[in-house]
């Protein structure tokens, strides 16, 4: 019964290995009883024929038919048995051996291939990144991968729909790729055929990312060691997507969900952080955060961390950041251009180096006397180290010393420079509206002061929701709020007429996705918002042929980044792909974690109780250049402009990083600055790096 027992354990635990078991044991019998039999015969010529010998014999028999002849030459002289035995050796060996082995290993390699499709085999792999869960934004972070300088592994880990995301990331690569190459293709057409060629091939932009999708559960420890999650070099653990269901009755049963917290975060960044300490990884655990409920909660994580272990952990508040972000591009929209450009691997971007503290006066000044290849920003101390941050196309360029000829090139500034008024229309909501009116108070607090007033804003967005707001009265630059959805055209277009054309300061119209619409439906009010101010524009033309379309700055935020094309096409410089931008920082502190805490510097402006943060600014030349300089290096201009400010004010020294010509392009400054020439005019605006 035991033996019973014990077979029937190992059936329903390993049937394959029994099986496996059974093939050998009838075989080794098989040969043992065939070569018993034919070396006990004296056959004529086989008289000498050994034990060994006769099991090699019938080895062959088995695999070869053909090899019978060596047992049995002639049937006359071996006998009917032998042959008949032998014949019997050769058959059923044909199937228990050659048959039998041969769909084992059959079955062991659809096994094996079934195993990998189903990811239920081990990655051995090291210094990759992980990425648990899957939303909009993750295709984003492995794009911006694909211009890293260095090759990425990446593995992801998703619950369900792994074909879905495997077509969404080949599909986002080899667009890339393609877009990229065309590129280039266009940059050498003027070349000769052989020389156009060899560039071609030599520049080529090849994909250096390689990406494993796996299906699994994120709880599970085995599944999470499976793709070697404690050897890896990060770990993003991305939120969940509102917009992923056509049911409004789901969607709004999610929302009431997401809204009081998300329980999913918590527990995979629980279990996350329990496998590295019990391993002593060094990898880093990136996680986003939508809710208060969840900050909260992560946030008592982080303060156990701080004293029990040294996993590092980086919360990146999406709602807050993009907050942040679309209330700094309604007030200058500009930035966007220029986020776009710094907040990426791509050309120049911000970096960062470990290296003893100095204050930013002294070492910029003394930084800027031998370096002409990357812009020195500040210094922050983070988490007991301290990092020195720039702005430059690579790690490389930061040590990189010039010499740099002696120039007398001087600049005046006006010291009583102050940004001027702002007004802004909002149209629509998502669920970041209490972000961005926060970002707008931030702005508020840093530069309205004796009473002065320079933020005005109009909300337009449907009485349902403006009643949630309790109609933005808790912020006193929403100057009015009007109740109308997306048909009410007229009364649409006839607020923003009355208020942009009567404003003759900067006016901003700020559009929002909703990103709690149903899958189908997402960006679509941004669409038709958009053809909405066409209509303006067109009906101001025909009023006044001099009136500049340009001269009002649409922000039209989009979800999808497969609509970005066909907002663009309604001349909108100022498309946003709000997803992007996180998924920017978040590639980013992947490759240099300290950009974290300098991320967060810049976004925030200074509030009554927090301490002075540096934000990017773009300021018109008119207003913060006493005279306008003359031509010059882009070197020259930097170097003028800190000088100029520290003689102002000591603790408030500012760095140009590029300055928007009057076209409304922008110019970010890179490469060797001496040779960089700049010769900005009466309509052009400088990018600056300040305290205020």
């Amino acid at each position: 019964m035991k033996l019973k027992e014990w077979f029937s354990l190992k059936v329903a635990k390993a049937p394959g290995r029994i099986v496996l078991g059974v093939i050998l044991l009838f075989n080794i019998l098989l040969f043992f009883v065939a070569a018993s039999v034919i070396s006990s015969f004296s056959l004529a010529g086989t008289e000498n024929l050994s034990f060994l010998e006769a099991a090699f014999y019938t080895v062959t028999m088995i695999l070869d038919p053909g090899c019978i002849s060596y047992v049995v030459a002639d049937i006359g002289t071996s006998g009917v048995f032998v042959s008949v035995f032998c014949l019997a050796v050769v058959m059923v060996g044909m199937i228990s051996f050659t048959g039998a082995v041969i769909g084992y290993i059959t079955n062991y390699i659809s096994g094996f291939i079934d195993d990998a499709n189903n990811s239920t085999r081990r990655l051995l792999i090291s210094k990759h990144i992980v990425i648990l869960n899957w939303n909009s934004r993750a295709s984003e972070i492995i794009y911006d991968f694909l211009y890293s300088p260095r090759k990425k592994k990446v593995v992801v880990l998703v619950q369900a729909n792994r074909e879905e995301v495997e077509r969404e990331i080949n599909e986002r690569i080899e667009d890339t790729v393609d877009r990229e190459n065309r590129a280039l293709r266009e940059q050498y057409a003027d070349k000769s055929f052989l020389l156009r060629t060899f560039l071609y091939r030599k520049n080529r932009f090849k994909s250096n990312v390689t990406v494993v999708v796996r299906t699994g559960d994120v709880f599970s420890l085995k599944q999470l060691m499976d793709i070697s999650v404690e050897k890896s070099s990060a770990v993003i653990i991305l939120g969940n997507d509102v917009t992923k269901t056509n049911c409004h009755y789901e969607l709004k049963e999610k929302l009431a969900s997401d809204s009081k917290g998300n329980v999913y975060t918590i527990k995979t960044l629980m279990q996350v952080i329990d496998i590295l300490k019990k391993e002593k990884s060094a990898s880093k655990v990136i996680v986003e955060i939508n809710d208060r409920w969840t900050n909260e909660l992560v946030n008592k994580i982080l303060e156990s961390e701080a004293v029990t272990g040294d996993v590092r952990i980086f919360p990146v508040k999406v709602n807050l950041i993009l907050g942040q972000i679309l209330s700094q591009f309604s007030l200058m929209p500009e930035l966007n251009t220029v986020y776009r450009e710094l907040l990426s691997t791509k050309d120049s971007a911000f970096y960062t180096k470990q290296q003893p503290y100095e204050e930013d006066v002294p070492y910029i000044t003394s930084y800027l006397k031998n370096h002409a290849h990357s812009i020195p920003l500040t210094f922050m101390k983070i988490r007991g180290e301290s990092y020195a941050f720039y702005s430059t196309t690579s790690n490389e360029d930061i040590d990189r010393v010039s010499q740099i000829p002696e120039s007398n090139f001087r600049v005046m500034l006006n010291k009583n420079f102050s940004l001027g008024y702002k007004n802004v229309v909002m149209l629509g909501h998502n669920s970041r509206c209490v972000d961005i009116m926060e970002g707008f108070a931030s702005f508020c607090k840093e530069w309205e002061h004796d009473g002065k007033r320079i933020v005005r804003i109009i909300v337009i967005d449907t009485q349902e929701y403006l009643d949630r707001m309790n109609h933005y009265k808790d912020y006193p630059f929403v100057i009015e709020t009007v109740a109308a959805d997306i048909y009410d055209k007229e009364l649409i277009c006839q607020k923003i007429e009355d208020f942009a054309f009567s404003n003759v300061e900067d006016t901003s119209i700020l559009i929002l996705s909703d990103d709690t619409a149903t899958t189908e439906n997402v960006d679509a009010n941004v669409f038709a918002n958009l053809i909405y101010l066409k209509d303006i524009v067109s009906r101001r033309l025909e009023t006044d042929p001099d009136f500049d379309p340009y001269s009002i700055d649409v922000v039209a935020e989009i979800i999808n980044p497969k609509h970005h094309d066909i907002a663009s096409s309604y001349s909108i410089n100022n498309v946003i792909i709000s997803n992007r931008y996180i998924s920017r920082m978040i590639a980013q502190i992947c490759e240099k974690e300290a950009l974290f805490d300098f991320y967060q510097d810049i976004l925030t402006y200074d509030g009554d109780e927090e301490a002075e943060s540096k934000e990017i600014y773009i300021k018109d030349v008119v207003d913060f250049f006493e005279t306008i300089p003359e031509r010059c290096t882009a070197k020259e201009l930097i170097d003028a402009i800190f000088h100029a400010s520290v003689e102002l004010e000591y603790e408030n020294p500012a760095v140009a990083l590029g300055y928007v010509r009057e076209d409304e392009s922008v110019v970010i400054f890179e490469g060797d600055l001496t040779e960089q020439i700049v010769e900005l005019t009466d309509k052009d605006k400088i990018v600056l790096l300040a305290d205020h």
